[in-house]
This record gives structure tokens, C-alpha cells and sequence, in this order.
């Protein structure tokens, strides 16, 4: 009896285990795909409204200087959709680990509209970037870009 009540135990930890493991993995998975299409429809689609649904109100841009808040956030990646035509957000590849989203991506597009100010050149750009994102129940609570500034100044014309 002792043996069977044992065998019982260790079957229930180990399908207590395999369950916790796979309701992670499919969280992971969830974030992934929400994560692929939330820029997909902003920056490919154009509709930056889409961010409504896609934030938490209380979101966290790492920017320099940081930017809190949904609203503040739209208004951030308005300028990537007004200032730039042709725009292709390509998403090289995407994974996650726990509440974190990794993207590795590459953005292009023809500088024909004012960005943060930058009067339209008619330059294109094209470059590659990482973002490290956080998501919680659905929703995208913080995020931060990394990409090569000055290369992205130099193909639209501002610096040499």
C-alpha cells in the first residue's frame, strides 16, 4: 500500500510538473504571436490605434527620455508611421521567456513625412534592431529598442 500511495504521489507531481510547464510554454507562445501581429497592423498597417488594445495604460517606453503611458506611446510610434511611405517592418525573428518577448527586426521606408520634427528628406532608410518587450495578461507593459542611431541618421540625411 505504502509503494502504491508513493507511485501515486510522485505521478501526480510529475503531471502537476509537465502540466505547469506546458501552460508556460503556451503563454510564450501566445505572447509571440500577439506580439508579431501588434506590429504587423502599427507599423506595416499603419494603425496606430491598434496600440489602444496592445498596451497597458500605465506602459514604459525605454527611450531616452523614457516615455510612460499609452497615450505618449501612440503619439511615439505615430511619428515612425507618419514619416516614413513604403514602410516594411520585417521581424527577422521572435521568441520568449516568461513575460519577456525578444524581436529581432529590420524596418525600411522613405523619409517622406515629418519624424519628431525631421522635415521629410525623401531618403530611404534601412536598418536592423532588437526589442526586448514585456507582456502580462495580454497586454504590453514595457518596452525597449536597440538599434544603430547613428546609421539611422546617416541614411536620412542629418548626419555624414
Amino acid at each position: 500500500m505504502k509503494k502504491l500511495l508513493s507511485v501515486l504521489f510522485v505521478s501526480t507531481m510529475l503531471f502537476a510538473c509537465n502540466n505547469e510547464a506546458a501552460k508556460k510554454e503556451q503563454v510564450e507562445n501566445e505572447n509571440v504571436k500577439f506580439y508579431d501581429h501588434v506590429w504587423d497592423v502599427v507599423i506595416n498597417q499603419g494603425n496606430v490605434n491598434y496600440l489602444d488594445t496592445a498596451y497597458a495604460a500605465d506602459v514604459v517606453l525605454h527611450t531616452v527620455p523614457e516615455i510612460k503611458g499609452k497615450d505618449s506611446a501612440k503619439a511615439y510610434y505615430a511619428n515612425y508611421v507618419t514619416g516614413f511611405s513604403n514602410r516594411q517592418f520585417i521581424v527577422k525573428e521572435i521568441f520568449a521567456k516568461g513575460d519577456k518577448v525578444v524581436k529581432y527586426w529590420q524596418f525600411k521606408g522613405t523619409h517622406t513625412g515629418p519624424f519628431f520634427g525631421i522635415p521629410a528628406t525623401g531618403k530611404t532608410i534601412d536598418v536592423i534592431g532588437c526589442t526586448i518587450a514585456k507582456v502580462v495578461d495580454g497586454k504590453i507593459t514595457e518596452e525597449q529598442d536597440f538599434f544603430d542611431n547613428y546609421a539611422f541618421l546617416q541614411q536620412i540625411g542629418l548626419i555624414k
